[in-house]
């Protein structure tokens, strides 16, 4: 159910993003222009922090609220870490943490080449590498969760080593040395987080991809009448489009669990089923329009090398397969039925108000 809060930030996510997320923002954005104007008018229209407490300089919105702005995020590919700063602005507002007024990232516990330990003062310290940070080079921290601590990393003064992802976005390398860091006990995991983002920008992703061959189809006429005329691009369309709905009420299904507090299961079903929907909605929507689809110039380019990046991140669909599974091992096969429709029972309840 739809209320004032969601269709406003939908509203005004989609507004913003329609004006100033052009075709110059991402010729610029790849070759390293940080999109000035685009963030401050995020910033301006409260999108960057919208599960903050309206006290604490938020919008006082909830999860699932907030899947208009990330799947909005997605669906035009926009090329500012946004669905990090919110992820992140939300574990640091829960441990308590000042947020900064900045750009922020997020990332997995980093399983080696780091260190966090307290000084003489009792100080947190940070030593090492946090690896393939997501816009790395353009924020001001970069936040993860660590054993059971919220950890907020400041980026000014270490080492950048930079890369990037498929879609071209930054994944920098930073390298710290005995770098003072604030951490504070959290309940949340920024792996469970990130894929919780993650899906929505491949439902959002999945959105455009369809809609970008459902419009060629209709254009491109081949022997004499449009391709949409033909059965099999017919057929490849219809499974785009169940796919495409499989993945955006997987990924929303999982924001309104994270109101819960505890959304594993449905973060897991969420990352894996997007995943799975990924790769057949950018095979078939590449076979549709051929080589012009994956030209520099046409949008479908930027959609689908995005998906190809993010179905990796913060956990791909096998590893979040087999997390579900062990999970399922250890509840025992005789709960399986009664968790699944406990599951359903309180998010129906939950949309009903």
């Amino acid at each position: 159910m739809t209320n004032e809060i969601t269709t406003l930030l939908d509203q005004t996510a989609t507004r913003l993003f329609g004006d100033l997320v052009t075709g110059s923002t991402f010729s610029a954005a790849e070759d390293g222009v940080w999109p000035e104007q685009l963030w401050n008018a995020l910033e301006e229209n409260g999108l960057t922090q919208p599960l903050v407490s309206v006290e604490n300089g938020g919008a006082g919105a909830t999860w699932r609220d907030s899947y208009v702005i990330v799947r909005a995020a997605g669906y035009f590919s926009v090329p500012v870490p946004l669905p990090e700063t919110i992820a992140a602005g939300y574990l640091l507002s829960q441990s308590g943490i000042q947020i900064p007024e900045s750009p922020l990232s997020l990332i997995s516990p980093p399983e080696y080449g780091f260190s966090l330990t307290k000084d003489d003062q009792g100080a947190w310290r940070l030593d090492g590498v946090l690896p393939r940070v997501p816009w790395g080079r353009n924020v001001g921290y970069v936040i993860f969760s660590y054993e059971d601590m919220i950890v907020s990393v400041p980026v000014e003064g270490c080492t950048i080593n930079k890369g990037s992802n498929v879609a071209g976005e930054p994944r920098d390398n930073l390298t710290f040395s005995n770098q003072a860091v604030e951490a504070a006990p959290g309940a949340f995991s920024s792996t469970q987080i990130g894929a919780l983002i993650r899906a929505a920008q491949m439902a959002g992703a999945a959105e455009r991809a369809l809609e970008e061959a459902v419009s060629y189809a209709k254009e491109r006429v081949q022997f004499g009448r449009t391709i949409s005329k033909f059965q099999a691009i017919q057929q490849n369309l219809a499974v785009m489009a169940s796919e495409t709905a499989a993945a955006g009420c997987a990924a929303e299904m999982a924001f309104q669990a994270a109101d819960y507090g505890e959304a594993e299961f449905e973060i897991a079903a969420a990352k894996i089923r997007n995943g799975e929907a990924g790769d057949i909605v950018t095979a078939t929507a590449h076979q549709v329009l051929g080589a012009i689809g994956f030209t520099r110039e046409h949008h479908l380019n930027l959609t689908t090398r995005r998906i190809w990046s993010w179905r990796a991140e913060f956990g791909g669909a096998s590893s979040w397969a087999l997390k579900l599974g062990q999970a399922t091992i250890d509840r025992g096969g005789k709960n399986l039925w009664s968790d699944l429709t406990a599951r359903y029972i309180d998010i129906k309840e939950y949309t009903s108000e």
